[in-house]
Protein backbone atom coordinates (compact mmCIF):
# COMPACT_ATOMS: atom_id res chain seq x y z
CA UNK A 1 0.00 0.00 0.00
CA UNK A 2 1.46 3.17 -0.62
CA UNK A 3 0.19 7.11 0.99
CA UNK A 4 1.46 10.05 -0.34
CA UNK A 5 1.58 13.19 2.15
CA UNK A 6 0.11 16.63 0.92
CA UNK A 7 0.40 19.73 1.19
CA UNK A 8 4.31 18.66 0.85
CA UNK A 9 6.22 20.38 3.90
CA UNK A 10 9.60 19.66 4.00
CA UNK A 11 10.20 20.23 8.05
CA UNK A 12 6.32 18.90 8.91
CA UNK A 13 8.09 16.13 7.31
CA UNK A 14 11.12 15.98 9.02
CA UNK A 15 9.21 16.22 12.35
CA UNK A 16 7.14 13.65 11.10
CA UNK A 17 10.05 11.37 10.26
CA UNK A 18 12.39 12.21 13.80
CA UNK A 19 16.15 12.44 13.97
CA UNK A 20 17.31 9.23 11.43
CA UNK A 21 14.04 8.37 10.64
CA UNK A 22 13.12 6.85 14.48
CA UNK A 23 9.69 7.47 14.30
CA UNK A 24 9.24 5.73 11.39
CA UNK A 25 10.98 2.70 13.20
CA UNK A 26 8.22 3.05 15.56
CA UNK A 27 5.30 2.97 13.74
CA UNK A 28 6.65 -0.07 12.15
CA UNK A 29 7.44 -1.98 14.91
CA UNK A 30 4.31 -1.09 16.88
CA UNK A 31 2.17 -1.79 13.85
CA UNK A 32 4.58 -4.77 13.07
CA UNK A 33 4.72 -3.71 9.07
CA UNK A 34 7.40 -2.54 6.82
CA UNK A 35 7.55 1.18 5.89
CA UNK A 36 9.55 2.44 2.87
CA UNK A 37 10.32 5.99 2.32
CA UNK A 38 10.96 7.79 -0.97
CA UNK A 39 10.50 11.79 -0.10
CA UNK A 40 6.68 12.18 1.05
CA UNK A 41 5.40 9.27 0.13
CA UNK A 42 5.53 6.06 1.70
CA UNK A 43 5.55 2.81 0.83
CA UNK A 44 3.78 0.32 3.97
CA UNK A 45 3.53 -3.53 3.52
CA UNK A 46 1.92 -5.98 6.04
CA UNK A 47 -1.67 -6.90 7.78
CA UNK A 48 -1.94 -3.57 9.35
CA UNK A 49 -0.70 -1.09 6.01
CA UNK A 50 -4.63 0.66 6.47
CA UNK A 51 -4.10 1.28 9.98
CA UNK A 52 -0.42 2.93 9.39
CA UNK A 53 -1.54 4.61 6.53
CA UNK A 54 -4.12 6.62 8.60
CA UNK A 55 -1.47 6.69 11.33
CA UNK A 56 0.99 8.35 9.10
CA UNK A 57 -1.90 11.35 8.58
CA UNK A 58 -2.54 11.91 11.81
CA UNK A 59 1.72 12.45 13.19
CA UNK A 60 2.25 14.47 9.68
CA UNK A 61 -1.10 16.64 10.78
CA UNK A 62 0.70 16.95 14.21
CA UNK A 63 3.97 17.59 13.21
CA UNK A 64 4.57 21.67 12.59
CA UNK A 65 6.59 20.71 15.90
CA UNK A 66 8.79 17.73 16.35
CA UNK A 67 7.52 14.88 17.31
CA UNK A 68 9.37 12.90 20.44
CA UNK A 69 9.32 9.02 20.99
CA UNK A 70 6.65 9.24 23.78
CA UNK A 71 4.09 10.72 21.17
CA UNK A 72 4.58 8.63 19.10
CA UNK A 73 4.40 5.41 21.34
CA UNK A 74 1.06 6.81 23.09
CA UNK A 75 -0.48 8.10 19.65
CA UNK A 76 0.08 4.40 18.39
CA UNK A 77 -1.55 3.20 21.49
CA UNK A 78 -5.11 5.15 20.50
CA UNK A 79 -4.58 3.72 16.22
CA UNK A 80 -3.88 -0.02 18.24
CA UNK A 81 -7.49 0.08 19.45
CA UNK A 82 -8.80 1.61 16.15
CA UNK A 83 -10.77 2.60 14.00
CA UNK A 84 -13.88 2.44 16.22
CA UNK A 85 -12.42 2.12 19.53
CA UNK A 86 -10.33 5.02 19.00
CA UNK A 87 -10.51 7.58 21.99
CA UNK A 88 -12.92 10.60 19.61
CA UNK A 89 -11.20 13.96 20.36
CA UNK A 90 -12.83 17.44 20.06
CA UNK A 91 -11.57 20.16 17.86
CA UNK A 92 -9.51 21.82 21.19
CA UNK A 93 -7.52 17.83 21.57
CA UNK A 94 -9.42 17.22 24.40
CA UNK A 95 -10.80 13.55 24.96
CA UNK A 96 -14.24 12.19 25.55
CA UNK A 97 -13.00 10.98 29.10
CA UNK A 98 -12.30 12.32 32.74
CA UNK A 99 -9.68 15.27 32.16
CA UNK A 100 -7.62 15.38 35.15
CA UNK A 101 -5.82 18.29 37.59
CA UNK A 102 -2.22 16.93 37.44
CA UNK A 103 1.31 18.42 36.22
CA UNK A 104 0.55 16.28 32.65
CA UNK A 105 -2.31 18.80 31.34
CA UNK A 106 -2.09 16.02 27.80
CA UNK A 107 -2.95 13.05 31.01
CA UNK A 108 -6.09 10.92 29.54
CA UNK A 109 -7.33 7.54 29.15
CA UNK A 110 -5.27 5.94 26.00
CA UNK A 111 -7.46 2.88 25.40
CA UNK A 112 -11.64 2.64 26.03
CA UNK A 113 -10.85 0.55 28.96
CA UNK A 114 -8.64 3.50 30.03
CA UNK A 115 -11.11 5.68 30.13
CA UNK A 116 -14.20 3.49 31.76
CA UNK A 117 -11.30 2.87 34.87
CA UNK A 118 -11.07 6.89 34.74
CA UNK A 119 -14.38 7.12 35.24
CA UNK A 120 -15.20 4.25 37.77
CA UNK A 121 -12.99 5.70 39.59
CA UNK A 122 -14.81 9.10 39.96
CA UNK A 123 -18.21 7.75 40.53
CA UNK A 124 -17.41 4.67 42.49
CA UNK A 125 -15.80 4.82 46.13
CA UNK A 126 -14.11 1.36 45.47
CA UNK A 127 -12.99 0.34 42.48
CA UNK A 128 -10.85 -2.49 41.26
CA UNK A 129 -8.18 -2.67 38.15
CA UNK A 130 -7.32 -6.06 37.15
CA UNK A 131 -4.56 -6.48 34.40
CA UNK A 132 -1.19 -7.11 33.05
CA UNK A 133 1.75 -4.85 33.75
CA UNK A 134 2.09 -1.96 31.33
CA UNK A 135 -2.01 -0.70 31.13
CA UNK A 136 -1.74 2.05 33.38
CA UNK A 137 -3.50 0.26 36.46
CA UNK A 138 -1.04 2.30 39.06
CA UNK A 139 -0.13 5.08 37.30
CA UNK A 140 -4.47 6.33 36.61
CA UNK A 141 -5.18 5.34 40.13
CA UNK A 142 -2.23 7.82 41.65
CA UNK A 143 -3.42 10.24 38.87
CA UNK A 144 -6.97 10.35 40.22
CA UNK A 145 -5.59 10.45 43.48
CA UNK A 146 -3.81 13.70 42.62
CA UNK A 147 -7.00 14.90 40.81
CA UNK A 148 -9.09 14.75 43.73
CA UNK A 149 -6.41 15.67 46.06
CA UNK A 150 -6.08 19.40 43.60
CA UNK A 151 -9.87 19.50 43.83
CA UNK A 152 -10.02 19.23 47.54
CA UNK A 153 -12.16 16.36 47.11
CA UNK A 154 -10.14 14.62 49.61
CA UNK A 155 -7.65 15.76 52.56
CA UNK A 156 -4.69 13.29 52.34
CA UNK A 157 -2.90 10.61 50.00
CA UNK A 158 -2.40 6.94 50.63
CA UNK A 159 -0.60 4.74 48.88
CA UNK A 160 0.17 1.09 50.00
CA UNK A 161 1.78 -2.10 48.84
CA UNK A 162 2.29 -5.37 50.10
CA UNK A 163 6.09 -6.15 51.08
CA UNK A 164 5.87 -9.36 48.79
CA UNK A 165 8.36 -9.58 45.62
CA UNK A 166 9.37 -12.20 43.44
CA UNK A 167 10.77 -14.37 46.17
CA UNK A 168 12.12 -12.05 48.07
CA UNK A 169 12.07 -11.58 51.90
CA UNK A 170 12.56 -7.96 54.26
CA UNK A 171 15.08 -9.61 56.23
CA UNK A 172 17.38 -9.60 53.24
CA UNK A 173 17.65 -5.97 52.50
CA UNK A 174 20.13 -3.80 54.33
CA UNK A 175 18.90 -1.09 56.69
CA UNK A 176 15.92 -0.66 59.42
CA UNK A 177 12.39 -1.08 58.25
CA UNK A 178 11.41 1.92 56.59
CA UNK A 179 14.72 1.06 54.80
CA UNK A 180 13.78 -2.65 53.73
CA UNK A 181 9.97 -1.43 52.85
CA UNK A 182 11.86 1.53 50.31
CA UNK A 183 12.01 -0.78 47.31
CA UNK A 184 8.71 -1.90 47.49
CA UNK A 185 7.17 1.64 47.25
CA UNK A 186 9.40 2.79 44.91
CA UNK A 187 7.32 2.81 41.82
CA UNK A 188 4.24 4.74 43.94
CA UNK A 189 7.14 7.80 44.69
CA UNK A 190 7.96 7.76 41.00
CA UNK A 191 4.30 8.35 39.60
CA UNK A 192 3.77 11.10 42.26
CA UNK A 193 7.19 12.40 41.66
CA UNK A 194 6.15 12.40 37.84
CA UNK A 195 2.61 14.08 38.17
CA UNK A 196 3.31 16.26 41.27
CA UNK A 197 7.22 16.92 41.36
CA UNK A 198 9.07 16.11 44.00
CA UNK A 199 9.61 19.06 45.68
CA UNK A 200 5.96 19.01 45.86
CA UNK A 201 5.46 15.80 47.18
CA UNK A 202 7.90 15.92 49.67
CA UNK A 203 6.50 18.79 51.07
CA UNK A 204 3.20 17.38 51.32
CA UNK A 205 4.95 14.27 52.58
CA UNK A 206 6.52 15.84 55.54
CA UNK A 207 2.79 17.79 56.11
CA UNK A 208 1.52 13.94 56.06
CA UNK A 209 -1.08 14.79 53.17
CA UNK A 210 0.54 12.00 51.65
CA UNK A 211 1.68 9.09 52.97
CA UNK A 212 3.17 5.87 51.79
CA UNK A 213 3.33 3.03 53.59
CA UNK A 214 3.18 -0.97 53.25
CA UNK A 215 -0.30 -2.82 54.30
CA UNK A 216 0.55 -3.98 57.43
CA UNK A 217 0.99 -0.42 58.66
CA UNK A 218 -2.75 -0.02 57.87
CA UNK A 219 -4.29 -2.43 60.32
CA UNK A 220 -6.50 -1.45 63.03
CA UNK A 221 -6.80 2.62 61.14
CA UNK A 222 -9.73 3.94 60.29
CA UNK A 223 -9.31 5.91 56.66
CA UNK A 224 -11.54 8.95 56.56
CA UNK A 225 -11.36 12.07 53.56
CA UNK A 226 -8.70 10.19 51.92
CA UNK A 227 -7.72 8.68 48.83
CA UNK A 228 -6.20 5.35 49.12
CA UNK A 229 -4.45 2.85 46.58
CA UNK A 230 -3.56 -0.88 46.71
CA UNK A 231 -1.31 -1.54 44.26
CA UNK A 232 0.12 -4.63 43.93
CA UNK A 233 -2.90 -6.48 45.48
CA UNK A 234 -2.32 -10.11 44.05
CA UNK A 235 0.18 -10.39 46.57
CA UNK A 236 -2.25 -10.08 49.39
CA UNK A 237 -3.81 -12.59 51.45
CA UNK A 238 -7.59 -12.90 51.70
CA UNK A 239 -7.10 -11.76 55.56
CA UNK A 240 -5.60 -8.74 54.23
CA UNK A 241 -7.58 -7.70 51.31
CA UNK A 242 -10.45 -8.00 53.89
CA UNK A 243 -8.57 -5.93 56.64
CA UNK A 244 -7.82 -3.31 53.90
CA UNK A 245 -11.22 -2.82 52.33
CA UNK A 246 -12.88 -2.32 55.70
CA UNK A 247 -10.46 0.61 56.33
CA UNK A 248 -12.38 2.63 54.24
CA UNK A 249 -14.04 5.35 55.92
CA UNK A 250 -16.10 8.67 55.64
CA UNK A 251 -15.66 10.75 52.42
CA UNK A 252 -12.77 8.28 51.26
CA UNK A 253 -12.37 6.39 48.00
CA UNK A 254 -10.12 3.38 47.41
CA UNK A 255 -8.34 1.93 44.64
CA UNK A 256 -7.03 -1.58 44.30
CA UNK A 257 -4.87 -2.39 41.77
CA UNK A 258 -3.26 -6.18 40.84
CA UNK A 259 -2.66 -8.33 38.32
CA UNK A 260 -3.46 -12.13 39.15
CA UNK A 261 -1.11 -13.96 37.24
CA UNK A 262 1.55 -12.65 39.05
CA UNK A 263 1.39 -13.26 41.89
CA UNK A 264 4.53 -13.87 44.10
CA UNK A 265 2.74 -15.35 47.47
CA UNK A 266 4.04 -19.19 48.80
CA UNK A 267 2.58 -21.79 46.37
CA UNK A 268 -0.83 -22.91 48.05
CA UNK A 269 -1.54 -19.55 49.66
CA UNK A 270 -4.97 -18.08 48.10
CA UNK A 271 -4.04 -14.61 46.69
CA UNK A 272 -6.31 -11.71 48.64
CA UNK A 273 -7.37 -10.52 44.83
CA UNK A 274 -8.72 -13.48 43.42
CA UNK A 275 -11.00 -13.84 46.02
CA UNK A 276 -12.34 -10.53 46.12
CA UNK A 277 -13.10 -10.68 42.70
CA UNK A 278 -15.25 -13.43 43.85
CA UNK A 279 -17.11 -12.32 46.84
CA UNK A 280 -17.69 -9.13 45.84
CA UNK A 281 -18.47 -9.39 42.08
CA UNK A 282 -22.12 -8.38 42.94
CA UNK A 283 -21.91 -5.88 45.98
CA UNK A 284 -23.26 -2.75 44.48
CA UNK A 285 -21.19 0.75 44.94
CA UNK A 286 -17.64 -1.53 43.83
CA UNK A 287 -16.60 -1.02 40.35
CA UNK A 288 -14.17 -3.32 38.46
CA UNK A 289 -12.24 -2.97 35.27
CA UNK A 290 -10.59 -5.73 33.46
CA UNK A 291 -7.62 -4.58 31.31
CA UNK A 292 -6.51 -6.98 28.55
CA UNK A 293 -3.38 -6.58 26.56
CA UNK A 294 -4.41 -4.22 24.05
CA UNK A 295 -4.38 -1.77 26.95
CA UNK A 296 -0.85 -1.81 27.44
CA UNK A 297 0.72 1.70 27.26
CA UNK A 298 4.58 0.90 27.68
CA UNK A 299 7.03 0.28 24.10
CA UNK A 300 5.27 -1.26 21.73
CA UNK A 301 6.62 -4.50 22.41
CA UNK A 302 5.19 -4.93 26.08
CA UNK A 303 1.74 -5.87 24.64
CA UNK A 304 3.63 -8.58 22.15
CA UNK A 305 5.62 -9.81 25.02
CA UNK A 306 2.09 -10.12 26.79
CA UNK A 307 0.48 -12.27 24.13
CA UNK A 308 3.50 -14.49 23.68
CA UNK A 309 3.23 -15.16 27.41
CA UNK A 310 -0.21 -15.93 27.68
CA UNK A 311 -0.39 -17.95 24.55
CA UNK A 312 2.38 -20.20 26.50
CA UNK A 313 0.46 -20.57 29.19
CA UNK A 314 -3.14 -21.51 27.10
CA UNK A 315 -0.43 -24.45 25.18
Amino acid sequence: MEVALSPVDNAQLANLCGPLDENIRQIEAGFDVLVRRRNERFSISGEKSRLTADALLHFYAMAREPLSVDEIQLGLIEFLNAPVRRISRSADGTTDGPQLVTRKAELHGRTPRQVEYLKHIQEFDITFGIGPAGTGKTYLAVASAVDAFERDLVQRIILTRPAVEAGERLGFLPGDLAQKVDPYLRPLYDALYDLMGADRVARLYEKRAIEIAPLAFMRGRTLNHAFVILDEAQNTTPEQMKMFLTRIGIGAKAVVTGDITQIDLPKGQMSGLKEAVEVLAGVRGIAFTQFRKEDVVRHPLVARIVEAYEARQKA
